[in-house]
């Protein structure tokens, strides 16, 4: 029986469990979004929530408790500067888990844990990789044009 013991243990032993979970946390701190599978979901969404209403209370010690438990300095100043200012007049709920289909290998259920409000800075990323991308796609189309050019002008000179 499972009385009172609450958490889950995710196959793992508690060292490999407490990494995976901070790496998680860090993850979706940086990133604003993670896919995982559910049940590691489930298991970081009250870490994620703790780490949020650390930064904020924005004081010196919730921002030690946050640097004892994330894994980068980056992570704890994006927390306390970015994300917990945009969750100022909510009180809980900052992280949507959307189910998205099953993984190939083992067929675990994935899904996408996301902070709410960060659609903005998502999209504004998706555009940023959009514009690189064309303009990568436009230097190799004027390089492949340049090399097609090059050889119709030596085969050019060959018939001559």
């Amino acid at each position: 029986m499972r009385h009172r013991n609450a958490g889950t243990k995710l196959g793992r032993n508690t060292s490999h469990r407490r990494a995976l979970l901070r790496n998680l946390v860090t993850s979706i701190i940086l990133e604003d979004r993670c896919t995982t599978t559910l049940a590691k979901a489930k298991a970081v969404r009250p870490l994620v929530e703790k780490m949020i209403t650390l930064g904020k209370k924005g004081d010196l010690h919730s921002r030690r408790q946050a640097l004892s438990f994330l894994t980068t300095d980056d992570s704890v100043t994006r927390l306390f500067e970015v994300v917990a200012p945009r969750y100022g007049d909510r009180q809980g709920g900052y992280l949507r888990i959307t189910r998205k289909g099953f993984q190939k290998g083992d067929g675990a259920e994935t899904a996408i844990i996301e902070l709410l409000g960060a659609e903005q800075q998502l999209e504004e990323k998706r555009e940023k990789r959009n514009e690189i991308k064309a303009k990568k796609r436009a230097e190799m189309e004027k390089v492949l044009d340049e090399q097609k050019a090059a050889e119709g002008g030596d085969s050019d000179e060959k018939a001559a």
